[in-house]
């Protein structure tokens, strides 16, 4: 799945923090201090990528017609 430009609840931009999250994930920080840092304070933006998964690896592996 891609992440969305925009929150689906509120409407606000979150797409150009994701690579971000993505990084600070990787150096071993909880996902509550990235997104405090990235500034998202309400509990939709932060569901959104709470609850992405990165599923476009397991996708390609399929047949294309």
């Amino acid at each position: 799945m891609i992440i969305p430009i925009r929150c689906f609840s509120c409407g606000k931009p979150i797409a150009h923090l994701y690579e971000k999250f993505k990084e600070g994930q990787k150096s071993g920080k909880s996902n509550k201090e990235i997104l405090d840092e990235l500034g998202l304070e309400r509990y939709c933006c932060r569901s959104m990528f709470l609850g992405q998964s990165d599923t476009l690896e397991l996708v390609n592996k399929f047949k294309k017609f």
